[in-house]
Parts: C-alpha cells; sequence; structure tokens
C-alpha cells in the first residue's frame, strides 16, 4: 500500500467511526489517528550498539452525550460499531463536563496549508549507521577528547488523521531527521561530558556529521578544569540551547489550562507588565518546515501567529476549546494538542524575539557574571515563579570568558527574571522553542 492510499484509508477509519458514534446516540463526536514511523541507529566507539524501527497507528474516539464526554482508544483496524457503542455507554453514565465539546465549525481549518513538513526522502539504516560513525568519529578527533558516550542518527514520520461530526476531515504527516553525539574530556575525576545535535523536517537541512561531532568534542574540551566560585549575585548569561528552557518556563506559565486551574504565577496577569520592555515573544503554528508547524491543530482549527508577549506586556494564553471556555474566552487559538482521549493547549514554534546586541557585546560589558552552558535538577515552581538550577558554564572577567565552572545553583524568582531580561541578536528558529542568547541582571549564585 502507498503512503497515499494508506493516509486515504485512515482518513475513512476516522470518518466511518464518527458516523457509527451518531448512529449509537452521540450528539458530537469526533476520532483521531495518531500516527508514528521511526527507525534508528546508535554506536559507540566505531560499533553499532542498536537499531531500532517501530510503526503504530493508534485510533481513538470521543463522543459527547448532552454535558457528559467519554472516548475509548483501539487499534485502527478495529470495528467502528461496537467501539462507538461502547463509548456512548460510557457517556451516558459520565459525570457532566459543561467545558468540554468541540470547536466551533466557523474556526475549523476547511482548507489547510502546504507547509512543506513531508520529506519523502528514504533514509537507509546503513545511511544512519553512517552518519552516525562520522559524527563520532569527529568528536573523538577533537584534541582532548578521551571517550564517547555514544553517537546516533534517526529518521521518522508522525502525523495526525483526524474527523469531527461537523464535518471537518483532514490529515498531515510530517517527517523528522536527527543526528547527536555525546563525548568525553579529560581523565578521572577531572572528566567533563558534553553533547551536540541537529533536527530537521528535511534531511537535506541536517547539519553535517563531522560538524556537529566538532562542536560536540570542542564544548566537552573547554569545560576541562571547571573552578568553583564565591557566592553572591550576579548577572547571568544563559546560552541558547539553555535560554530556551527558560522560554519554556513562560510556556508553561501562560498555558490557558494552568491559568484555568489556578497553577501559574501568570494567572492574574493578562494585559500587564510580565517582562522587560521590547521582549517580544511569538508563536506561530503555520511557519514552512518549523519544528511543530501543522497545518491544523488536535481540534481541526487553522492557528495564526500570535504575538503572545508584546513589548514586555502579556496579550494571550495559550488556549484549546475547553480551556477557553474555563477562562470564559470566546474560542481557541488553534493551540489544541489530541493526547488520547482529551485536547490540551500547548504551543506550537514558539520565539522569544531577538534583541540588537551580539552575545559578544552582552558579555562584553559585564566585568564579574557566570555564562550558563547547562543546567540540572527541578528546582522550578510554576505555581510561585521560584527559580533555583544547578548550573555548568564559565566565568566572565572584564569582558571575556575566562575559565569553566562547575557546581553552582543560580536562583531568582521567573517574575524576577523575565522583567530583568535582555535577549542577544542571535536567534536560531529552529527549535521548537526557540531563544537567542540571554542576560539576566541580579541572580543569585550559590558556590563555594
Amino acid at each position: 500500500m502507498t503512503v497515499n492510499s494508506e493516509r486515504r484509508h485512515l482518513v475513512d477509519r476516522v470518518a466511518a467511526l464518527v458516523e457509527a458514534a451518531q448512529k449509537a446516540g452521540a450528539d458530537a463526536a469526533d476520532a483521531v489517528v495518531v500516527r508514528a514511523r521511526s527507525k534508528s541507529v546508535s554506536v559507540r566507539l566505531g560499533k553499532v550498539e542498536g537499531t531500532e524501527a517501530s510503526e503504530s497507528d493508534d485510533m481513538s474516539l470521543r463522543v459527547f452525550v448532552g454535558a457528559r464526554v467519554a472516548s475509548v482508544s483501539a487499534p485502527a483496524n478495529a470495528d467502528p460499531a461496537p467501539l462507538a457503542e461502547r463509548a456512548v455507554a460510557m457517556a451516558r453514565v459520565s459525570p457532566e463536563d459543561p467545558y468540554q465539546g468541540l470547536a466551533d465549525p466557523a474556526a475549523l481549518a476547511r482548507q489547510p496549508a502546504d507547509l512543506e513538513l513531508f520529506d519523502s526522502t528514504d533514509i537507509s539504516s546503513d545511511r544512519l549507521k553512517e552518519d552516525a560513525l562520522a559524527a563520532e568519529e569527529a568528536a573523538l578527533a577533537v584534541t582532548g577528547v578521551t571517550n564517547s558516550s555514544g553517537s546516533g542518527a534517526s529518521a521518522g514520520s508522525g502525523g495526525l488523521v483526524l474527523a469531527t461530526s461537523d464535518g471537518f476531515v483532514g490529515q498531515y504527516e510530517a517527517t523528522r531527521f536527527s543526528r547527536s553525539v555525546s563525548v568525553i574530556a579529560g581523565e578521572g575525576t577531572g572528566m567533563e561530558r558534553d553533547y551536540d545535535y541537529s533536527s530537521r523536517l528535511h534531511f537535506a537541512d541536517l547539519d553535517a556529521p563531522a560538524e556537529i561531532g566538532r562542536r560536540a568534542g570542542e564544548r566537552a574540551v573547554k569545560r576541562l578544569n571547571a573552578r568553583k566560585v564565591e557566592t553572591g549575585q550576579f548577572p547571568v548569561i544563559y546560552d541558547p540551547r539553555v535560554a530556551r528552557g527558560i522560554v519554556g518556563h513562560l510556556a508553561s506559565a501562560i498555558n490557558g489550562a494552568s491559568v484555568a486551574r489556578k497553577s501559574s504565577f501568570l494567572r492574574e496577569m493578562m494585559g500587564r507588565k510580565i517582562a522587560a520592555a521590547g521582549i517580544t515573544v511569538t508563536d506561530d503554528p503555520a511557519r514552512r518546515r518549523g519544528q511543530s508547524s501543522r497545518p491544523f491543530d488536535g481540534e481541526g482549527v487553522a492557528g495564526e501567529h500570535v504575538t503572545m508577549v508584546e513589548d514586555g506586556v502579556l496579550k494571550h494564553w495559550f488556549l484549546s476549546t475547553s480551556a477557553a471556555r474555563q477562562l470564559g474566552l470566546p474560542g481557541t487559538n488553534g493551540r489544541g494538542v489530541r493526547g488520547a482521549s482529551s485536547v490540551s493547549p500547548s504551543s506550537t514554534n514558539l520565539a522569544l524575539e531577538p534583541g540588537t546586541s551580539t552575545p559578544q557585546a552582552l558579555i562584553g560589558g559585564i566585568r564579574a557574571g557566570f555564562y550558563v552552558t547547562e543546567v540540572f535538577g527541578q528546582g522550578v515552581d510554576l505555581v510561585t515563579g521560584e527559580y533555583s538550577r544547578g548550573a555548568a558554564g564559565f566565568w566572565i572577567e572584564n569582558g571575556q570568558l575566562a575559565y569553566p565552572v562547575a557546581e553552582v545553583t543560580v536562583a531568582s524568582n521567573l517574575k524576577d527574571m523575565f522583567l530583568r531580561m535582555i535577549p542577544a541578536s542571535d536567534l536560531d528558529r529552529n527549535f521548537s522553542t526557540a531563544a537567542p542568547t540571554l542576560l539576566i541582571e541580579g541572580m543569585t549564585l550559590a558556590g563555594k
């Protein structure tokens, strides 16, 4: 069966399931098949350690009987009639939920856009092995690298097929290719580890294996002979790969479901200043070849580019239909993500927009401070905003990266961090959550 015929078959399956639900007595219904295909190869020290391949098509039906809702899951080839009858029977004895329901038909994507999410390039397991070996070889060739933690390459795809009783039927599939490597530098108790990777929707857009390996090796070597630093308050600069986590905390705090549950420290801040002047945060599900792009969300709604934070002021929540209803808002903004039995809001291609200063200029303006390249630990409380993470990186001395630093804790409150945030100009949008280098003044460092 060809790819196109497989997709048509799955569209027919979800449409038949919705029709069966209506015949069984549902007032409304939607059905999805979540597709996943993947294969990967992992290597270490020039030898293959593992190969994996998987395929799945998971189908689920959600039915509404009045204000009652129920859902069931099954293989994609399950008989629609008994599945629908079971779901409707479950809904009739479920408690009422006034916030659940299908999206407004007027918001449904009637002509989904082509976002160039699918690459038909067929990558063999042999090519994946070659790429993983090449990345590791390049990393081990860096002077000072002494061992490998492993290297890998993968290719796969995922997609959604959705039908609703309001007449929406749609499907899309996105491919994803990746390469990664992790290596160790130094010996004994002085060993340090670091990594690098590349992930893209189109195979030709991936960074070269040798480049990924070289970066991983150089990063590991630079971390050798790390020191501790004195406790105090200092400016902290977050490397982009760590800054993305800061933006991720913001995304969680402005998630409509969290706000409705009163579990966000920003729940009372709509229309108010939450970040420094000039800070703009955007979310765009329709970006071509974007890591989290989609022509419609888990409810069939085509989301548009939204400025979530404009000049430091909070403008929007991430919303699904149920989250919007809980918050008393007119409707979803197309950020619903489909789970097996529910739809929850989430960001798509989220970006903290760049500033005007280069990273070098931000570093150059600091007499004494900390450049963070890695954080660890779970010390973030999204109810209060309290932030405390273990960290490693480099000490900044007189505008230069002077020496590596380890065993440090950085702490503050996210409310204050957002208000003291200065973005650099080096934004890379090739991530589902993207951020430039970030300077945050007045962080507390706990060292020796």
